[in-house]
C-alpha cells in the first residue's frame, strides 16, 4: 500500500522550467561538474521535512489511541521507530528545484548576498537524468488536508501490514515489517512540507534509499555545522553538454556586469542557457 501511495506521489508532471537556486560557489560548481549536488535529506533544513512528517505521525497516531484503537503498543512502537530513524535510518538523497525562478524569499534562502542565480532547465530533461539515475521526482505537498489524508493512509497501511505480527511479544517482527516500509516512507516525508513554505511550489528529485555509503558514489561536504552526505545528479545531454534553459541572476549591486561577465562564462563553456539569462530586477539593498 504505501508503495502505491509513493508511486501516486511521484506521477505528476509538469511542462514549466524548474528552476535551482544557489550561489555563484555553487554554480561554478554545478557547470564545471556538469551535475548538481543530491544532499541526504535528513541534512536539509536541519531534518525540518522529516520532523514534520514525524509530527504529524504523532498527532494521528494520538488521536487514534485516545480513541481507543486496537493495538495501540503497535503504533506507539512504530512512531518510536519513526523518530528513531530520522536520524539513524536509511540514506535518501535530494536535490531541489523551484517552479518560480525569482522569488525574493527563495533569493535570500538559497544565495548569499549579492552572489545568486537561479538556473532554469526543461521538466522534461530533469525527468529524464531522474529516471537515468534511478531518482524519481516529485511535487512537494503544503496543503495541511491532503498531508493529513497521506498521514492517515501510511498508519492505515502499517496497522494493515503489522497485523499478523500484533501480538505483545512479537517486537522482533513489527521491526522487520517497519524496515521493509522505510524507503517509501522517506520518499513520501522528503515531499511534505510546512504548509509555510509554500510560495516556493517545489519540485524534489529524490533518490533511491541507500543503507551504508559504502560504493564510493556517496561523497561529503562541509555543511554549517557538520559534515553533510551527498550524490552528484549527473545533468549532461546525450551529447555531454548541459542543456540550461534560462537563468535568472539574483539582487547585485552590479547587475550589467554580473550579466556580461555570466555570459562570458558560459560561452567559454558552450552552456549559454537557450532562452536567455536575465536580471531578477528586485532592487538590491546592502546590509
Amino acid at each position: 500500500m504505501l508503495t502505491e501511495i509513493t508511486r501516486n506521489l511521484y506521477s505528476e508532471e509538469t511542462r514549466a522550467t524548474l528552476y535551482h537556486y544557489t550561489s555563484f560557489t555553487g554554480f561554478l560548481g554545478i557547470v564545471d561538474a556538469r551535475a548538481m549536488w543530491a544532499s541526504d535529506v535528513r541534512y536539509m533544513n536541519d531534518s525540518a521535512e522529516l520532523r514534520h512528517t514525524a509530527d504529524l505521525l504523532r498527532k494521528d497516531i494520538g488521536e487514534r489511541i485516545a480513541n481507543g484503537c486496537s493495538h495501540p503498543y503497535v503504533l506507539n512502537e512504530f512512531l518510536d521507530w519513526v523518530v528513531h530513524r530520522i536520524t539513524n535510518g536509511h540514506m535518501l538523497f535530494a536535490t531541489s528545484f523551484r517552479a518560480h525562478g525569482n522569488l525574493l524569499s527563495q533569493w535570500r534562502g538559497y544565495s548569499l548576498h549579492g552572489k545568486g542565480v537561479s538556473v532554469g532547465l526543461s521538466a522534461d530533461h530533469v525527468w529524464r537524468c531522474a529516471e537515468q539515475q534511478n531518482f524519481q521526482v516529485g511535487r512537494c505537498i503544503y496543503d495541511p488536508v491532503r498531508q493529513s489524508e497521506l498521514i492517515h493512509d501510511i498508519v492505515e497501511a502499517v496497522i494493515e501490514q503489522t497485523a499478523g505480527a500484533s501480538g505483545p511479544s512479537n517486537t522482533e517482527g513489527r521491526q522487520a515489517i517497519f524496515e521493509e516500509l522505510e524507503t517509501d516512507l522517506l520518499r513520501i516525508a522528503a515531499v511534505l512540507k510546512h504548509p509555510s513554505f509554500q510560495e516556493e511550489d517545489e519540485w524534489r528529485v529524490v533518490s533511491h534509499g541507500m543503507r551504508k555509503p559504502t560504493d564510493g558514489l556517496v561523497r561529503f561536504r562541509e555543511g554549517t555545522s557538520m559534515l553533510v552526505p551527498y550524490v552528484f545528479l549527473d545533468l549532461r545531454d546525450e551529447q555531454g553538454r548541459l542543456p540550461f534553459e534560462h537563468i535568472f541572476v539574483g539582487p547585485t549591486p552590479n547587475h550589467e556586469l554580473s550579466l556580461n561577465s555570466l555570459q562570458l562564462y558560459l560561452s567559454q563553456r558552450n552552456c549559454v542557457p537557450a532562452d536567455g539569462i536575465d536580471y531578477c530586477q528586485i532592487p538590491f539593498r546592502q546590509r
